[in-house]
């Protein structure tokens, strides 16, 4: 549609900044501007060009006086929408732009939403720049989505569906439609029935399905004569004309057309356009104003700024005559620092040397702690598997519980720093926490015993049954301070107490009090004991112990961001006390039960290659991997591996990775070189982020150090074998 622009220069100008200076010298409130937008809103909406524009701009003046963001993006909407109709294209491009700008500095995702779907039909309809206006519908729907509205979702798929069908491509854009189609009976509304009739219109049109279209577009034009958008009237008498022609019914075409034109002229008569020519005009010269101050704010603030510089160059030269000055001294201290450099760099490669041997160390205890613990846990396992009588038996409960506690200890010790770093992660595990103390009590027995102690458990009846935390490190938590208690009380007694504190939801602050009536601990050294390898108040003979397990608590409370509190004098005993939160939710319990208790007995019979060198670790495996009814066949070293791969066909390989002659990492790449393309996972006692990556990089596709639960096994056994298969190996 043409745009007729009417030059009153002087009249309008002057009109125009003086109108700009009453907006910004009133104040005024962020209800009357929002009432001035929608006022604008509706004289856009009934095609009153001329008077949304006014309305907008001076609601736009208000907005930009009150730095409201939010408002002035939904100014400079209503004016984008108004040149968009006026057929002045670049000028909506850009003040929708505009609005999109400060739409981006606020948290409206409605409106950014609004803004990048309007931008898209722009796109889309008018610059025929079609993936570039879809790429703006995609974002609007990711808004959408933000914002949980369904109904913007369902009308940015009619303006999709409707762009695939202005150039021709039905068969794109009919998913669109089918979408829209499926949900117009939740979502449409008067606003998008007249479009969406016609666009079904112009699919059966597209499918020659001559009479299902002709009933589309009659049924828009029905809704459009009872509706107010009289521009989507007119598109569709437009569409309707041109199905008409082709199927060659010429004279209601020519009707048709008429009627389209009709439409047209009444809503972009030449009197509107020019009022409305007017309007914008005067908006336009206000963003030149706001243009203008903005560089003559831009000007005073460089002023500003040369003065400061004349400040600064007068300081930069004093401070070069200080900082000429330091460099003779420091010239002069330069021959001195040099003397000192050599011990420096001798003491730096001493201590590089420390620290990686010191590395090596740990890595190597690491795993020659791991490897015996793995055979302890898996014997444990198979006494109570295979002798049920004795599963009831406290003893190899305890030994099973002190085993993994065993182990958890020396992973935190050897991974202390790992702690201090915030590299341990807490995990979600459902348990009772009177289970828990009861076999932490059960497990301390026999020191309880030596030292004549009694152990009193008091668990509050208001904690619910089943809660979900990590009680791996609440048991390491009261293992050391209990033990710690027990060791330190002779014929005494030694209270575990545990109140809820408070609930917030689903968290419950449970109240853990450890006291004892032992030797107790002096004032001077209450600050020391949660250092790491310290211990006060002991002689040779006596207490047992490392010195890092309150160490190792301070820190385990702080995983869980709490910390702990120390009562204590000298004969009358000490008293501990924490607060932990865990969270409490049946159905989240349920599930957690149900993952850990799934069946994994598989329907197939799988092979599964071992290669182990350790005799122990042999059985062991070999054991858990036939309870599950899987075939099992062992080999001491890589070689055999070779030997036997070269035979046999195996659905999984679990190689151990520190074996004599040829160690897991080199096999693996052997086998791979042989083109077996048979899953191979690491089982071994060296800590995982020690050898993630040459183990990826030698092929093997997955770690499970031990000592490890037999569900976490055979949940990555499964899941591998089941991906082979799929990839067709």
């Amino acid at each position: 549609m043409p745009h007729i622009r009417i030059f009153l220069f002087t009249l309008l100008f002057l009109n125009c900044f003086s109108n700009f200076a009453v907006a910004q010298s009133e104040p005024v409130s962020e209800a009357r501007i929002n009432r001035l937008i929608k006022e604008a809103w509706d004289d856009f909406k009934d095609s009153n060009f001329e008077r949304s524009l006014i309305t907008s701009r001076v609601a736009l003046n208000y907005a930009t006086a009150a730095k409201n963001d939010n408002l002035i993006a939904k100014a400079y909407k209503v004016i984008a929408g108004n040149y968009n109709e006026l057929s002045e294209i670049d000028k909506a491009l850009f003040f929708y732009n505009k609005g999109l700008y400060y739409a981006n500095k606020t948290d409206n995702d409605s409106l950014k939403y609004s803004l990048h779907n309007n931008i898209g039909n722009i796109y889309c309809f008018e610059k025929k720049q079609f993936d570039k206006g879809i790429d703006y519908y995609q974002k609007s729907i990711a808004y959408s989505l933000k914002t949980n509205n369904s109904d913007q979702i369902y009308f940015t798929n009619v303006n999709i569906a409707w762009a695939y069908f202005d150039i021709g491509r039905f068969d794109a854009g009919y998913p669109y439609l089918k979408f829209v189609g499926d949900h117009v009976e939740k979502y449409g509304d008067a606003s998008t029935e007249i479009i969406v009739y016609m666009l079904n219109g112009m699919y059966s049109s597209y499918k020659n399905e001559n009479s299902a279209a002709n009933s589309y577009f009659l049924k828009a034009i029905a809704a459009g004569e009872n509706s107010d958008e009289k521009s989507d009237l007119s598109y569709t008498h437009l569409e309707y004309s041109k199905f008409l022609t082709k199927i060659k019914n010429y004279k209601e075409a020519y009707k048709h057309l008429v009627k389209f034109n009709e439409i047209t002229e009444e809503l972009y008569n030449q009197e509107k356009l020019k009022k409305a020519s007017i309007a914008g005009f005067n908006l336009e010269l206000d963003e030149y104003k706001r243009q203008i101050d903005k560089i003559e704010n831009e000007k005073t603030s460089q002023s500003q700024s040369l003065k400061k510089s004349r400040i600064i160059v007068i300081l930069f030269i004093l401070t070069s005559l200080i900082l000429l000055f330091l460099i003779v001294t420091l010239i002069k201290n330069i021959g001195f620092k040099k003397k000192h450099n050599l011990e420096l760099l001798e003491a730096k490669e001493i201590a590089e040397e420390a620290s990686l041997l010191k590395t090596q160390f740990i890595s190597t205890i690491s795993h020659e702690l791991r490897t015996p613990l793995y055979g302890v846990v898996g014997i444990t396992n198979m006494l109570l598997e295979e002798h049920k009588e004795l599963s009831q038996s406290q003893h190899l409960s305890a030994l099973k519980f002190s085993a993994r506690y065993l182990l958890s200890l020396v992973n935190d010790i050897l991974q202390i720093n790992k702690i201090e770093e915030n590299k341990v992660v807490l995990e979600s595990l459902t348990f009772n926490i009177s289970d828990e103390i009861t076999m932490i009590k059960n497990s301390l027995s026999f020191l309880s015993q030596k030292n004549n102690n009694k152990i009193n458990v008091e668990i509050d009846d208001y904690i619910p049954e089943y809660l979900i935390g990590d009680k791996l490190r609440l048991g390491q938590i009261l293992m050391n301070l209990v033990s710690n208690a027990l060791k330190f009380t002779k014929n005494g007694e030694v209270d575990i107490i545990v109140k809820l504190h408070k609930i917030e939801g689903k968290l419950y602050y449970l109240d853990f009090l450890i006291r004892d009536n032992g030797v107790g601990i002096a004032a001077v050294d209450q600050n020391k004991i949660f250092e790491k390898f310290v211990q006060v108040g002991r002689k040779d003979e006596d207490y047992q112990g490392t010195g890092l397990g309150l160490s190792i608590v301070k820190r385990l409370l702080g995983l869980f961001g709490s910390t702990i509190t120390l009562e204590s004098d000298l004969g009358a005993g000490t008293a501990f006390s924490f607060v932990i939160p865990f969270e409490h939710d049946p159905q989240k319990t349920k599930k957690i039960i149900e993952d850990i208790e799934v069946d994994l007995t598989s329907s197939e019979i799988y092979k599964i290659l071992i290669v182990e060198d350790n005799l122990i670790n042999q059985l062991v495996t070999k054991k858990i991997i036939e309870k599950n009814n899987f075939v099992c066949k062992v080999v001491d070293d890589g070689f055999g591996a070779l030997t036997i791969l070269e035979k046999e066909r195996f659905d999984l390989i679990l190689m151990d990775i520190n074996m004599p002659l040829m160690n897991g990492f080199e096999a693996t790449k052997r086998i791979r070189l042989l083109g077996v393309k048979t899953p191979i996972v690491a089982l071994t006692a060296f800590d995982k982020d020690e050898i993630t990556d040459e183990a990826l990089s030698s092929g093997m596709n997955d770690i499970i150090v031990k000592p490890f639960e037999p569900v976490k096994l055979f949940k990555i056994i499964n899941y591998l074998i089941i991906e082979a298969k799929n990839a067709g190996f």
